[in-house]
């Protein structure tokens, strides 16, 4: 790297910290989670599922590598749905029915297993290719049982046959949840693990990670569009800090002007129409909005002070929120995206990174509540309901957390954590629970949740 970059990356290092990374804070009093679970559907009584292991129905060498990898998925796509009371695999009959006419409902409704529905069916490989039938069947309605049957086919691959048990997952978890699975969906993120700060992408689960970018530079704060076309980030060029765009389409750059100063935090309104970023094209860092194309540069704000990291209202496209140091630390502000209507929403502390979620009601943030000299807090993952500002903190005493970012169906949210090692992308339920990490090794961050 040379000097000049080296310098650069410093300086940017330095207005990060007061201005790069915000979100939400507040001094409303701590809740119970309550409100959290019945807010993202996550309070209802949970349906016990049974997913049995998928017959075979062909001898060819890859049907059992394929099988499993189906049902390995399959099973842990429902369990991380947050939905389902999983009925482990050890309590469970032990067969494997390909077919309604092989399945025995009363064995499955009975105990251990106490099954209220079953996913069942079969996978083989023949000529190159993979054949599913999957099918759920409500094990406690002997008349009419089948809820779902579907037929997949496809290439014979490892990654096609977590594919459809992807899709069949989702077509259960829509079914029995009423909301659209996540299952196919995608995490967009940083990683180091090259050398350089390169975008990345894998599946939900962690799966499948590869890179999408490969400038040799740094590059920061991947934004995938809502049709999942393109990817909007910020990278450091010859001219400093820029908006760059990434076709998923053509698998290449392509042009986008950024407007000039030093710009960053790319985000898309929910209809992919416009884009809003920071920039400091006029000298103090605001809020701009343009069109997808970067046309129509608009200033949304004009304080004193660094205006960072808007994100919009996805439900509506008709607010903002962003951070901003205006009255010292970094606090949350919601205006309307016009630029009226400014609310402080946070006070107190050092809040930084706000993601809205996809209903519209909640803003999730990281917030180091007792900043300070001296101060014993740490940086947490917290949520706050914004027409009652009531906030719940959903990580505790480990490590510092930052970048929430929430999934399509509003119940799950990615996050970075970093806990005396490299710091890795973590996910959890919207209530905090079931947290585990899905990437490891070099340093990885600044996740993003495709739309879709």
């Amino acid at each position: 790297m040379t000097i000049g970059n080296k310098q650069a990356v410093s300086s940017f290092r330095s207005f990060l910290i007061f201005a790069a990374i915000f979100i939400l804070s507040g001094t409303f009093g701590a809740q119970a989670q309550d409100w959290v679970r019945t807010g993202t559907n996550l309070g209802a009584t949970k349906i016990h599922l049974a997913a049995a292991n998928f017959k075979p129905t062909t001898n060819d060498p890859q049907t059992a590598s394929l099988k499993t990898a189906f049902d390995t998925t399959l099973f842990n796509d429902l369990s991380n749905a947050g939905i389902f009371d999983m009925v482990s695999k050890s309590m469970a009959p032990p067969v494997m029915p390909g077919s309604p006419q092989e399945i025995n409902l009363p064995d499955w409704a009975a105990a251990p297993s106490n099954a209220d529905m079953v996913a069942f069916g079969a996978l083989g490989v023949t000529d190159g290719k993979v054949t599913v039938y999957g099918y759920l069947f409500d094990a406690k309605n002997q008349q009419t049982p089948q809820i779902l049957g579907k037929q997949y086919s496809d290439n014979a691959s490892m990654d096609n046959a977590r594919a459809i048990a992807h899709r069949f997952a989702n077509e259960i978890i829509t079914r029995l949840g009423g909301v659209a699975g996540i299952c196919e969906t995608k995490i967009y993120f940083v990683s180091f693990r090259t050398g350089n700060k390169e975008i990345w992408v894998m599946d939900y689960d962690g799966e499948n990670q590869h890179q999408v970018t490969h400038l040799g530079t740094i590059s920061l704060s991947p934004r995938v569009s809502p049709d999942n076309s393109r990817v909007a980030f910020s990278s450091l060029g010859k001219n400093g800090w820029s908006i760059r765009m990434y076709s998923l389409l053509l698998n290449r750059m392509v042009t986008f002007p950024s407007p000039g100063g030093t710009t960053i935090s790319p985000a898309w309104s929910s209809d992919g129409s416009r884009l809003a970023f920071s920039s400091s094209h006029d000298g103090d860092s605001e809020i701009f909005t343009t069109s997808g194309d970067g046309s129509g540069l608009h200033r949304m704000t004009a304080f004193r002070g660094p205006d960072v990291s808007p994100v919009w209202n996805p439900k509506t496209n008709g607010q903002i929120a962003w951070v901003s140091g205006r009255t010292g630390l970094p606090q949350i502000y919601i205006m309307d995206s016009d630029g009226a209507n400014v609310q402080r929403m946070t006070d107190g502390g050092y809040a930084t990174s706000p993601s809205w979620s996809p209903s519209g009601q909640y803003l999730a943030f990281a917030w180091d509540r007792k900043y300070g000299p001296g101060a014993p807090g740490g940086q947490d993952i917290y949520i706050m309901d914004i027409a009652s500002k009531r906030w719940t903190q959903l990580t505790h005493d480990s490590g510092h957390n930052d970048f929430p970012s929430w999934s399509p169906d509003s119940r799950h949210i990615v996050f970075q954590r970093e806990d005396g090692g490299p710091t890795q992308i973590w996910t959890m339920l919207a209530d905090g629970t079931e947290q585990h990490a899905l990437t490891k090794g070099s340093a990885n961050t600044m996740p993003n949740w495709s739309w879709k």
